[in-house]
């Protein structure tokens, strides 16, 4: 499944059976594939993942329905370490952005894999703490964090990663009235800079220009190291993100460029003891069978090649390497199964295939305009015989899930499954129209677990309050 589908059910056939499906899993980049590494079409000519009938899955759990395989996770995990390994002379840390899924199986699966967490709330924080993941491995992001969470993230043995001037001076001051105990640590933190680098990707998720809400300006740089080098805080090094979802190489290549000028400024200037550098994440997975990201492996290679040019030629020993990838990791190990409902023909315009799910278990299609890739799990070699658009059950003209795709003939009970949901979707889910969240499964060996119990309607109502005056 590494080339372009035209009519996917047919190549899944013969290209993923339960033959060659294990071979072949170290040789594939989980982020450049359309369905999980272990999925195959068994001989009920059902969709399978991790070895179990996503059918029988829906019918045990009910739907809608988040499946994840673990080896495709784990592979991705492996993926990126392993190949700083190869490519980076360097220390290196991986670590998972987990907005882009926050669990405590998808936490435990990748720190037990060696990789650390990147944060953006203090329910991140305590969802990665729990999970067992190291303090030491834990860093704290957020354009603004509140006195609450930078105290807990403290507390807790976190690095924060300082946004702005106002977080900076939030710290020293928590720094200061704690400088004088026999106890007392100085906050470690790292500086989020704003590198100037802009990608072909959607604007809501370009983080690396300079427009943008994050991170400090190129212009006020020297005044925030010379404020670092004065304070009670321990910088360890600075940070960049450029972006989300991006298939170009040559932006990554480039960052180390950008930042290695700051790096030898903090260092030789202003004396601060820099050892780490950041450069974010932002490489892309495959929703459709048109897109085409680079493999996890060039990333590295590419990002490994560009920080070392850059730090050997400005005569800098190499830091300490750190990137952050969420929905690289995390975006293609994941479906969604949903039941179909009824049907609507407009003469001469098109169907409409109903699913018990939509916008509050996926708001990216109606957010982002996000496309999607499905097939009809209980009928993967059937003809794909018309054009139908998903639409969801929520009271929004606007929640659709994926326009104008060829499926096969379908009926109500039939399931719907739609890839590449790991990232962004369970994470931005709602309860919209007030709509219990989904449960989410993983698989792997023909074995299944419930990793988050489908939200019940009491669930609904569990904070409500009704005040005692409004009571009959």
């Amino acid at each position: 499944m590494t080339t372009a589908l035209s009519s996917l059910p047919k190549e899944i056939l013969t290209t993923n059976t339960s033959e060659n499906v294990s071979s072949s899993l170290d040789k594939l980049s989980p982020n450049q594939q359309l369905l999980p590494l272990t999925a195959v079409v068994n001989a009920h000519d059902h969709l399978e993942i991790g070895g179990c009938d996503v059918v029988e899955l829906v019918q045990q759990y009910g739907s809608p329905l988040y499946i994840l395989d673990e080896v495709s996770l784990r592979t991705a995990c492996q993926q990126y370490r392993d190949a700083f390994t190869r490519h980076y002379q360097g220390a290196s840390q991986v670590l998972y952005a987990s907005k882009a899924w926050s669990c405590l199986a998808v936490c435990a699966i990748v720190g037990a894999e060696g990789l650390g967490i990147d944060v953006v709330s203090a329910g991140e924080i305590l969802t990665a703490l729990r999970s067992g993941v190291l303090p030491s491995l834990i860093y704290f992001h957020g354009n603004n964090k509140s006195l609450d969470e930078l105290n807990y993230a403290l507390e807790s043995g976190c690095t924060i990663v300082v946004d702005n001037w106002h977080e900076l001076k939030n710290l020293e001051d928590i720094a200061k009235s704690q400088s004088t105990s026999l106890s007392f640590k100085a906050p470690r933190i790292m500086l989020r800079l704003t590198p100037g680098i802009e990608c072909h990707t959607h604007e809501y998720i370009q983080t690396g220009h300079i427009d943008s809400k994050f991170g400090f300006d190129p212009n006020e740089i020297e005044a925030v190291f010379a404020f670092v080098a004065q304070s009670n805080l321990h910088c360890i090094g600075i940070h960049a993100h450029i972006g989300s979802q991006i298939f170009e190489l040559q932006p990554h290549q480039d960052i180390g460029g950008v930042m290695v000028q700051w790096f030898k400024l903090a260092t030789e200037t202003y004396g601060l003891p820099f050892s780490e550098l950041n450069i974010g994440g932002g490489l892309g997975i495959r929703y459709v069978e048109s897109d085409d990201p680079p493999s996890i492996e060039e990333w590295v290679k590419t990002v490994s090649i560009g920080v070392t040019d850059a730090f050997v030629a400005a005569g800098l020993a190499l830091p300490k390497l750190l990137c952050e990838p969420g929905r690289s990791l995390v975006g293609a190990t994941c479906v969604t199964a949903y039941t179909i409902g009824g049907s609507k023909t407009v003469p001469d315009i098109r169907t409409y295939i109903t699913v018990d799910g939509g916008m509050s278990d996926n708001p990216r299609p109606i957010t982002y305009q996000s496309k999607y890739r499905a097939v009809v799990a209980n009928h993967m070699s059937a003809a794909l015989n018309q054009s139908v658009t998903i639409a969801g059950k929520h009271c929004e003209s606007g929640d659709i899930l994926i326009k104008d795709i060829q499926l096969p003939e379908t009926q109500s009970g039939d399931i719907l499954v739609v890839f590449s949901t790991g990232a962004y979707n369970y994470s931005m889910a709602s309860n919209y129209n007030r709509l219990p969240k989904p449960a989410a499964v993983i698989v792997e060996g023909g074995e299944s677990s419930l990793i988050i119990k489908r939200e019940t309607r009491e669930d609904l109502l569990r904070q409500d309050c009704l005040p005692e005056r409004f009571r009959q």
